[in-house]
């Protein structure tokens, strides 16, 4: 069954909640292959999963770390973690192995409990930092002293 989003899997980050979505819709994607039987619509989805995905978790990271999150380097050894073993399945179907199944169960059940755990650890911190980030630009923006000598 396709995942369907919901506020359950918002962090309150729009940029990384706009994300999180975009890679439900490449999960959608590969529901929508297996359905059609198409393998070579699965190795495109796939692929571009992978790059959405990477590209994802370096902009997250960048985040955290500007964020000062103590966890950063654990959260990005799951990252590693999940790109390898996505990265082997890149390989398997591109053998002609059918790993639909096992895909989208390992997609499903690894995006959702990601969400709700790990990305919500350090969504709060995240948060905090973007506002004082926010307020920060605002006031430099204030009055023309601040601009010029802030």
């Amino acid at each position: 069954m396709a995942i369907t989003w919901n506020s359950e899997l918002e962090l309150g980050i729009p940029v990384i909640d706009s994300q999180h979505r975009r890679i439900v819709e490449y999960i959608n994607a590969v529901y929508h292959a297996r359905n059609t039987h198409s393998l070579e619509e699965i190795v495109e989805v796939l692929d571009e999963l992978v790059d959405y995905t990477l590209s994802h978790f370096a902009f997250e990271e960048n985040l955290m770390e500007e964020a000062g999150y103590p966890f950063l380097n654990a959260h990005k050894k799951v990252h590693r973690l999940f790109a390898r073993r996505v990265g082997s399945f890149q390989q398997r179907v591109k053998t002609g192995e059918d790993i639909t199944e096992e895909l989208l169960h390992v997609l499903k059940a690894w995006l959702i409990n990601h969400i709700k755990c790990d990305d919500r650890d350090y969504s709060e911190v995240v948060r905090a930092n973007m506002v004082e980030a926010t307020r920060r630009t605002k006031a430099k923006k204030g009055s023309w002293f601040n601009r010029l000598f802030g």
